[in-house]
């Protein structure tokens, strides 16, 4: 991780994948006088607030049309945003917005990779659950297909993500979040299912 205060335990489930669970720590380098921070009921799953003082980053990876497809951002039915870029070097990288402070968290890494980031980035939401897709390889840049296919899920406070990886696949298609928010249904030829409940779980 970027940051000192964050930590990244780590669970491995089964031989196709690996779920991580990142949990990040309130940080932030810019100066504000006066940041405002996440009400505690509205983040009441997050080990702390969130300092909201940053600007919107984007991706540095070179595309010549507009939008790139390595920038990615959803809104929520609060108001509140989410968008997850590239960074070489870094892997997937993650922000939100909060519409009151009208200012994003600083960028942090949900996802550590040095290999090519793969295809775009795609992202759902509902009732406060956010889903990603996203690839990466050592070879994407040459036409070759990903050798990380992330599928990630956050909620509440938007602090805690739970990424799973998943090895030598082409990606995941889709992903649909149910309307009252309590689980994911990623998809291609086989299915992995995410729960408040239970986290990640391949059928």
């Amino acid at each position: 991780m970027d940051k000192p205060g964050m930590r990244a335990p780590v669970r491995v489930r089964g031989m196709l994948g690996v779920v991580v669970t990142v949990t990040l720590a309130a940080s932030c380098a810019h100066q504000n006088p006066a940041p405002v921070k996440e009400p505690s009921g509205a983040a009441s799953a997050a080990p702390q607030s969130t300092v909201y003082a940053s600007k919107l980053q984007k991706s540095d990876l070179p595309w010549s049309g507009s939008p790139s497809p390595y920038d990615a951002e959803v809104k929520l039915g609060d108001g509140r945003r989410v968008a997850l870029h590239y960074r070489r070097g870094k892997g997937l990288v993650e922000q939100h917005y909060n519409p009151r402070a009208k200012a994003w968290t600083e960028p942090r890494v949900i996802y550590r990779t040095r290999t090519d980031a793969c295809q775009g980035i795609h992202l759902r939401t509902k009732n406060g659950t956010v889903a990603a897709i996203a690839d990466f390889g050592p070879y994407c840049y040459d036409g070759e297909p990903p050798t990380e296919s992330i599928a990630a899920v956050a909620t509440d406070g938007l602090t805690d993500w739970s990424v799973n990886v998943t090895k030598n696949f082409d990606g995941w298609e889709r992903a649909s979040v149910s309307d009252d928010g309590q689980q994911v249904v990623f998809g291609r030829d086989t299915t992995l299912h995410w729960s408040r409940a239970g986290g990640f779980e391949r059928r």
